[in-house]
């Protein structure tokens, strides 16, 4: 009901509007014979000031003022003419104005819009925001300013504030979802990614923490199992963060999504990695950096130190093969992460920058390259020119 009140005060204000020059009936002439009237004005009054001031004689004043004023007197009847000829505000004008325009406004609204569609709860339309997402982020703010106690509130725009990379909010928002709410491994897990984000993909100790927590309610929670393994990794323990990462691929599925990049940090922590067969969905099996079989059987055999020297030399020779054919990229991916977790963090930043020269950030496997950089904490500044 309030919407229509405000929408009958603007339309009035619009109509009282252009009513306003139609109400008096009066039309202005601005024309020649108003322009020469003004004229010859000023000349009766400079022939009053050089007649005070003795610079003309008195026959010679009356002469000039008496054609003055019969040039006076003509143009004024030129300019009753003029206004004479211009047409008069007709009544079905302001008639026209006053209901044409309301008329037209309500049925070009029933027309194109929606006054029958329901109102929407606030959560259902952040599921399914459409295009209005920054007015909704905007509309929950403003809620969650005068309710702050609103768990559900900041539960639902936590992810939204991670997904659009406004860090801060989101970190702010997911520990106060869990404050209210309590915990669960969505709400943890969504707050150690966020943590892990601020600090450039470094699984921090903090970080840890949450994800253990979250492993508590959920033990078979394979993200946190990831991240915690990787937390290991860059910490510098190898063989813990390749036990981590072998109990991790024992117990996934043989189709599970995480298993190829699993593998990855299988191997380059020293290890075999179990179900080497399995690719990345829609890769070729045969692209650079995916080990044989003849790999991973030559590996189980090798110890820790020749099974190093094995996958140095496997990195390289991926970087030799993207050097003569660039447009791979799960090549780039795997070359710039098998860097990183060697520890060789100028050679990664150097992949990284060749893998954007191929494949430029405004495209999503340039964005995928750029988070994946943030996420292994290889510094992006110049990497794009």
């Amino acid at each position: 009901m309030v919407i229509w009140i405000f929408f009958a005060v603007i339309t009035a204000a619009i109509i009282a509007s252009l009513l306003h020059p139609l109400a008096s009936g009066r039309v202005w002439v601005k024309g020649r014979a108003a322009d020469a009237a003004r004229v010859y004005r000023d000349q009766l009054l400079e022939l009053e000031r050089e007649l005070q001031a003795n610079e003309i004689g008195r026959n010679e004043y009356e002469y000039a003022r008496a054609e003055t004023a019969r040039r006076l007197f003509k143009a004024s009847d030129e300019k009753r003419e003029e206004r004479q000829g211009l047409p008069h505000p007709h009544w079905w004008l302001r008639l026209t104005v006053v209901a044409f325009l309301p008329l037209a406004s309500i049925g070009l609204y029933v027309l194109v819009g929606s006054p029958d569609m329901p109102s929407r709860p606030l959560q259902a339309r952040l599921q399914d925001p459409g295009q209005d997402i920054a007015i909704l982020v905007a509309k929950t703010e403003r809620h969650l300013a005068s309710r702050p106690d609103d768990g559900r509130g900041w539960d639902v725009i936590a992810p939204i504030y991670l997904r659009t990379s406004r860090l801060v909010d989101a970190r702010s928002a997911y520990r106060n979802a869990i404050r209210l709410l309590g915990p669960s491994p969505v709400r943890l897990d969504g707050l150690a990614e966020t943590l892990m984000a601020v600090s450039d993909g470094v699984v921090t100790e903090e970080a840890r923490q949450v994800l253990e927590q979250s492993l508590t309610l959920q033990p078979d929670n394979p993200r946190a199992r990831f991240y915690i393994a990787l937390s290991m990794e860059q910490a510098g323990r190898p063989d813990e963060a390749r036990q981590a990462f072998e109990a991790l691929a024992k117990q996934s599925p043989s189709d599970a999504p995480w298993l190829p990049l699993v593998n990855q940090h299988i191997a380059m922590n020293g290890g075999a990695p179990a179900g080497t067969d399995q690719v990345v969905p829609g890769a070729n099996p045969a692209a650079p950096g995916n080990p044989t079989q003849e790999d991973v059987a030559a590996a189980e055999n090798m110890s820790a130190g020749d099974r190093q020297q094995m996958i140095r030399g496997m990195v390289e020779s991926l970087d030799a093969k993207l050097s003569e054919d660039p447009n791979n990229f799960e090549g780039w991916v795997r070359l710039v992460r098998s860097y990183a977790v060697l520890n060789d963090k100028d050679r990664a930043a150097g992949a990284l920058k060749r893998g954007l020269a191929a494949f430029p950030p405004p495209g999503e496997e340039g964005r995928q390259l750029l988070a994946l950089a943030r996420e292994l904490g290889i510094a992006t500044e110049g990497a794009t020119q």
